[in-house]
């Protein structure tokens, strides 16, 4: 283990400052690298999100058609009903 000096020269303070700054620049050139990559993703995501809400809008559509079909039996059901009951009443 190196014993630690007591003198720190002007070099060796500028080393220093040289190593850190180096250190730096690196995590500045990692750190926009990462923003890039999150930039991509997320426009991708988005494109996903997208087609996903186009999809559910399809389908909530053939959903409402389906069920104004439905309505629409109903009704004609419940009115053929009530026709032959007011029918077989004045019948009777």
């Amino acid at each position: 283990m190196q014993t630690m000096r007591e003198k720190w020269t002007d070099e060796r303070l500028d080393d220093l400052n040289a190593k850190v700054d180096r250190g730096f620049d690196r995590l500045d050139t990692d750190m926009r690298g990462l923003r890039g990559e999150m930039q991509a993703l997320r426009a991708e995501m988005n494109a996903r999100f997208d087609e996903m809400n186009a999809r559910f809008d399809e389908m909530s559509s053939r959903i409402d058609r389906r069920l104004d079909a439905m309505n629409r039996n109903m009704f004609w059901f419940v009115g053929a009903l009530a026709i032959a009951i007011v029918a077989s009443n004045l019948a009777s």
